[in-house]
């Protein structure tokens, strides 16, 4: 049996321990308010801008403008979203482990696909497994705005319009409530999946409707990756709070196992102590 001394230890340190990861659920419970609050007020947006492209797209030739056109398949992009920090569950894991498995359920060889790491943690991942990383970016701002990704997203859709690669994926955690989110793989490019609310409304175009597709095609495609990533940072808070509350009650409970080990030890030890008073006053008599 454990000593008191180290058993009064553990105890300390353990509600050291304790302190620390209440403090970072707390952090994280404010950060979720914000991100959920960012990424619900995105939808309306988002719903706007897929109504207004899917209307005007019914009339406009799909083969004018090489977001709308299936070419063949000979490289496939993976945009793959992460945080840059653990300490959140099976936020991560839960993300790479479908993309990988999907990567290689797909493909042949490495030469057939490149990967678009958003976090520390994708990048890390992908590069151990020397995987072509085309772009990265890490240290994103847990409440990040459009003009910080807006360099990716635009090299993203670029890169798709000059033929780098000939369809992109999107995986992300989908944020549903702060106990319930679910990791999404979504194709965004060629733009193929335009759904509006079946109510195509008619617009009056000016200059006409194919230049305004230009326009409007790059940003629909930067509004998807943006979304995806306001509902993962969403996600991240929420799994990482949920971590830190498991780990707080786990905290707790050995603190209680401990102190009753705590207590029983010296229980003991004062028993024996006057066990061995009582048979030094007896040897005297």
């Amino acid at each position: 049996m454990a000593s008191l001394r180290e058993i009064k230890s553990r105890i300390q340190s353990t509600k050291k321990t304790s302190q620390i990861t209440k403090a970072m659920q707390m952090v994280s419970a404010s950060k979720l308010n914000r991100a959920e609050t960012a990424a619900k007020s995105f939808e309306p947006y988002m719903e706007k801008i897929q109504e207004v492209v899917s209307s005007i797209a019914q009339g406009v030739d799909h083969t004018s403008h090489p977001m709308l056109v299936h070419r063949p398949i000979r490289k496939t992009a993976y945009l793959v979203i992460t945080s840059d920090r653990g300490l959140a569950g099976a936020y991560n894991s839960n993300v790479l482990r479908k993309v990988y498995q999907d990567i290689q359920s797909r493909h042949q060889s490495e030469d057939e696909y490149y990967v678009i790491a958003i976090g520390r943690v994708a990048k890390d991942f992908f590069e151990k497994r020397g995987v072509n990383i085309l772009l990265d970016i890490v240290g994103l701002h847990d409440h990040p705005t459009f003009m910080e990704i807006k360099g990716l997203t635009q090299q993203t859709v670029g890169m798709f319009i000059d033929g780098t690669f000939d369809e992109l994926y999107i995986y992300y955690t989908q944020y549903m409530s702060a106990i319930n989110h679910k990791v999404v793989d979504r194709k965004i490019l060629p733009l193929s999946e335009m759904k509006g609310n079946g109510n195509h409304l008619s617009y009056e175009f000016e200059p006409n409707a194919n230049d305004i597709m230009e326009v409007l095609l790059p940003q629909y495609a930067e509004s998807l990756i943006f979304g995806a990533i306001l509902e993962s940072k969403a996600s991240e808070h929420a799994a990482r709070m949920t971590a830190m509350k498991n780990a707080t009650d786990n905290a707790m409970e050995l603190i209680s196992t401990l102190t009753l080990s705590y207590n029983r030890a010296r229980q003991a030890s004062i028993t024996q102590e006057i066990t061995e008073i009582v048979s030094g006053a007896q040897a005297l008599e």
